[in-house]
């Protein structure tokens, strides 16, 4: 495999983004259904905002696809919304960032699914003190805060970590990942 990007790798990438620009845009629906029920149950949907560093990954495990993915689905969020919008550019680059981090840390060799929930508890974790920052965190009370701490960890483990690894290894079983990642010696002696 070769280590650093090609056109067809930023290709996919970039696609990867797109899609995910228009679930996040679309996400707002359910985050914003849920929120009235209170006690920050929302939160359990937030995870869907880290997805896209996971699932580019997954199909495209090289240096900065993490990054790359998450910093282009924001970008693409902001567009689809039609508003230039500072924060979600600041979360997007985080948290591409905090996955990018994990996925360094197993050398780019592992697809597993502890290494993605691990990548979608780090950019929810990241995520906190953006929130913190532009957000109310501050002024709800410690027993509420830890709930919506939990729940948002919760949901980047579910959402951003095993969500993607289930549709990329369907994806997997479909062949159509296969298109994108490099032949191995095992592909050249079964020709």
């Amino acid at each position: 495999m070769r280590k650093g990007l090609t056109l067809s790798d930023i290709l996919v990438t970039v696609l990867v983004a797109v899609i995910f620009g228009f679930i996040y845009n679309l996400w707002w629906l359910p985050y914003e259904a849920i929120k009235p029920f209170g006690l920050h149950i929302e939160q359990l949907t937030y995870g869907m905002w880290f997805a896209a560093a996971v699932v580019a990954y997954l199909i495209v495990p090289k240096f900065g696809i993490a990054l790359l993915a998450e910093f282009a689905a924001g970008a693409g969020e902001t567009i689809v919304m039609g508003k230039f919008d500072i924060p979600t550019f600041v979360f997007a680059l985080l948290q591409g960032l905090a996955c990018e981090l994990v996925f360094m840390a197993f050398r780019y060799r592992s697809r597993s699914v502890m290494v993605c929930i691990l990548a979608g508890l780090a950019a929810a974790f990241i995520s906190l003190p953006i929130d913190y920052f532009y957000g109310y965190m501050s002024e709800v009370a410690t027993w509420n805060l830890i709930l919506f701490i939990v729940f948002r960890l919760l949901s980047g483990a579910v959402l951003a970590g095993i969500l993607p690894y289930i549709l990329v290894k369907a994806l997997d079983q479909t062949g159509v990942t296969r298109l994108f990642r490099s032949a191995s010696q095992e592909d050249y002696d079964a020709l």
